[in-house]
């Protein structure tokens, strides 16, 4: 792109090379956006524990721009809204006196950043359409009955993970270069993974349905050595209002962070948002932080890695904190 056409550079903003992002819908959307204004960089999908573990230090520098994941100093452009990747005040006084650009923000999504911010210098109006769902999975404002209902753009995020990398690219590509919804929903490429995500729904259900057990108020699901996965909507749909939140274990116990057809043990953390002021009652993301320093995410929606000795001995430590959770995990 010619410097003198860049919106980025019209608009005062960091110009970047490469893109890294969260390998979900927020994350793809958010890079669309960012890809949109400069087609040339290329685009890695990663997730949290990469970016914690240091396992992606080397696609990161100042022609970097990250968005959807925890705060790397090393970057050039950072864009975030979850509250516990947010750096703090000499965190980012420091990144941005190094040469950084940070943009954090407590929208409902990454993709509403990326959108407010590049909106007013290009055309990315093919993506108001998709931009309230994403906003709505993000944020936990998806209804028990659309949840239920499971329509093509739920399938559709579904459909994409770090597994399916040639398909993210290819979503990411279409939704880039201007594709409207209906076309990315109905395109022949990508029909067969909503094919996909709607039958991996079905198996998911069955593992909630037999390996779902809910103590005081919350849903643990264990999907471990399952081989399948799932957010917390199906559990706390599953589960009603017998529940005020969830934890689902994911992963093998022979797993990596850096194989994702076979991922090492983590646990994820969902507040109930099907019950009336469901996600403002507890702060999740100190169960997420107790043991795991890497882990975190939003306070209803949040996730960390297993720590030794193992599963059990996490989650006795998780029930004792959700037991006095009227004192250690309301929220403020």
């Amino acid at each position: 792109m010619h410097p003198s056409s860049s919106p980025l550079k019209r608009a005062g903003l960091p110009e970047f090379s490469r893109i890294i992002a969260d390998s979900d819908l927020d994350g793809l959307c958010a890079a669309a956006v960012l890809k949109a204004a400069n087609p040339d960089a290329e685009v890695h999908f990663a997730h949290a524990a990469l970016v914690r573990s240091g396992a992606i230090d080397s696609l990161i520098d100042r022609t970097t721009a990250m968005v959807d994941l925890p705060f790397h100093p090393q970057c050039g452009w950072y864009l975030d809204h979850h509250q516990t990747n947010r750096p703090n005040k000499e965190q980012e006084a420091r990144f941005v006196a190094d040469g950084g650009t940070c943009h954090w923000e407590a929208t409902p999504s990454a993709a509403r950043l990326a959108y407010d911010v590049l909106s007013p210098y290009l055309d990315v109006s093919h993506l108001e359409e998709i931009m309230p769902v994403v906003d709505a999975l993000d944020s936990g404002q998806i209804t028990r009955e659309e949840f239920i209902e499971d329509g093509p753009i739920l399938q559709l995020a579904r459909s994409l993970s770090m597994n399916e990398s040639e398909h993210m690219q290819y979503v990411l590509s279409l939704l880039s270069q201007g594709a409207s919804l209906n076309e990315v929903l109905h395109d022949s490429k990508i029909s067969p993974h909503i094919e996909r995500a709607r039958q991996e729904r079905q198996a998911a259900q069955i593992v909630v349905e037999q390996h779902t057990e809910i103590i005081d108020r919350l849903a643990i699901c264990r999907m471990d050595e399952k081989g399948v996965r799932s957010n917390g909507y199906l559990v706390t749909a599953w589960a009603g209002d017998r529940a005020d939140a969830c934890c689902i274990i994911h992963g093998y116990a022979d797993g990596s962070i850096e194989t994702p057809g076979r991922p090492a043990l983590s646990a994820s953390f969902y507040a109930n948002s099907f019950l009336e002021n469901g996600q403002h009652r507890f702060d999740l993301s100190r169960l997420a932080t107790a043991m795991d320093s890497t882990g975190g995410g939003h306070a209803n929606a949040c996730g960390c890695r297993i720590q030794p000795p193992g599963i059990e001995a996490n989650l006795e430590i998780w029930m004792r904190m959700w037991g006095n959770r009227d004192k250690e995990l309301a929220m403020n």
